[in-house]
């Protein structure tokens, strides 16, 4: 039999991601493109539809490329997105209309007060599995709806699609089917109920968003549409939201299967099984629906982690990110200081965003190797609180935790996440666990794999394991210490 490869396209706010695998999961082909964002006023931050396209198009050349150029091999592609950050064009011309506002954009603030009064406003979190702030897809909509007189009469004459990245880029670098996204995609939108499996009826028509631009909602693998790849016409038989991508990368699909993915933010998800918990402050999503089997998983995030790097070269304790390691490993511990990075506020389980970030317990004894191990406890101290939240919520027991990106990438960090949380931590070889859901999805969706059972492991052997070794009583007088100055970091605003 001819060799088959499937292709997966991961398209971030930051840049954009294509793997080739093939049917032993192996990676034959990766292609890597960067993107700029736009901040054309202050507290607005936008994307080039166009730019957005072209990464993805360089991107894919890049890894069929690398993979010897062998397009006729390539039999399927699968894509997952950045969620909330909003495309819009024109259904007949299919060109663009206006920028992308992306998911870092504050401009509808004002509207999600004003949310806040309407007479269901209190439901919003039950009916969409997550709090829909300023950064959602529907406050864009309904904020363009207002203000962009282009995307308005386009809507008012029927020629608007709106949707997330994943399907622009079929409209724009192929043909879709039909105009649709699935579950975990359309959800992101924040105008989905994953429960019922339709839109918020009641919410769309209080925003006044237009439902004939709106994708229709369908599984995770289906018939979506072609990209056109050079010469060959590939078929899109997959689609799935970023963060869900990346549990069903590291191969967590059973409940109470969790990974921890630090870059700017940190996000952790856990797989709940196939019946919704109750809404609680853990965000539910529909994450994907195979087979007639649906997968709902909780998600949770820390407001800053990367970014809470990058403050500290600023502030010039480290010269470069990397250096981290270093500060911290000189110390044993960080001597009593507490580190709450709630420079954005705090995400689960307090959700407070009026939080500020604060350092506590400092004496004329602490040194700069003190802070940054404060730091890196307070990621592990993170972790235990959304690790207990879930728990509760979701009523899961989760015994490990698959983790990539950013912080992961050190073994002192990855090491005081698990002592501080009391964890295992398992960090694979290959960390493109987006990229590469997609591209097995993908191959699930065309039959190159029969099952889910059949799948390639991520894990063989290359992976390093952490197991916590802190002694209990030392782990609980430090989350004691956390737990003071996260309530003296409340409320700040």
């Amino acid at each position: 039999m001819a060799e088959r490869l499937v292709l997966g396209i991961d398209q971030g706010g930051s840049g954009s991601r294509a793997v080739l695998l093939d049917e032993g999961g192996r990676v034959r082909g990766y292609g890597y493109r960067p993107l700029t964002r736009l901040y054309p006023r202050p507290g607005w931050v936008e994307q080039r539809p166009a730019a957005v396209a072209r990464s993805v198009r360089e991107a894919v050349d890049e890894a069929v490329a690398r993979a010897g150029g062998a397009l006729s091999a390539i039999v399927a592609c699968g894509i997952t997105s950045q969620r909330d950050t909003t495309f819009a064009w024109d259904r007949r011309s299919g060109r663009p209309i206006g920028n992308a506002i992306t998911w870092q954009d504050l401009r509808t603030a004002p509207l999600v007060e004003e949310a806040g009064r309407w007479e269901h406003g209190a439901e919003r979190r039950a009916h969409l599995g997550q709090f829909p702030g300023a950064y959602s897809s529907a406050m864009h909509m309904a904020w363009r709806m207002r203000h962009d007189e282009a995307f308005r009469r386009a809507a008012a004459e029927g020629r608007l699609r709106v949707s997330l990245a994943a399907g622009w880029l079929v409209q724009a670098l192929g043909r879709p089917a039909e105009h649709a996204l699935d579950y975990s995609l359309l959800q992101a939108m924040t105008v989905f109920d994953p429960r019922r499996r339709a839109l918020w009826d009641e919410w769309v028509d209080y925003l006044g968003l237009p439902r004939a631009a709106l994708p229709a909602a369908r599984p995770t693998l289906y018939p979506f549409g072609e990209l056109h790849i050079g010469a060959a016409a590939v078929p899109v038989t997959a689609m799935i939201t970023d963060q869900q991508a990346g549990l069903f990368g590291y191969d967590c699909r059973r409940r109470g299967e969790a990974a921890a993915t630090h870059g700017t933010a940190s996000f952790v998800n856990v797989v709940a099984g196939p019946v919704a918990p109750p809404q609680g402050v853990c965000k539910t999503y529909l994450a994907w629906e195979i087979g007639g089997e649906p997968a709902y998983t909780l998600e949770a995030d820390m407001t800053v982690t990367g970014a809470a790097v990058r403050w500290l070269t600023q502030m010039r304790l480290i010269r470069r990110a990397s250096d981290l390691d270093a500060l911290a490993g000189a110390v044993a511990g960080s001597d009593g200081v507490a580190f709450v990075p709630a420079f954005t506020g705090l995400g689960v389980p307090s959700e407070d965003r009026s939080a500020r970030g604060t350092i506590l317990g400092m004496t004329l004894g602490t040194a700069p190797g003190h802070l940054a191990r404060a730091f890196l406890e307070s990621i592990g101290c993170q972790l235990r609180d959304i690790l207990d939240t879930m728990e509760r919520e979701g009523g899961v027991s989760i015994a490990e935790l698959r983790v990539g990106g950013g912080l992961s990438n050190s073994d002192l960090a990855c090491q005081v996440q698990a002592d501080v949380a009391g964890v295992r931590l398992v960090r694979a070889h290959d960390t493109e666990t987006s990229a590469r859901a997609a591209a097995l999805l993908a191959g699930l969706g065309a039959g190159v794999w029969p099952s889910l059972a059949a799948l390639p492991p991520l894990l063989d052997g290359s992976e390093r394991v952490f197991d916590p070794c802190m002694p209990p009583v030392e782990r609980a007088e430090l989350l004691g210490r956390w737990a003071r100055a996260v309530e003296r970091a409340r409320g700040w605003v």
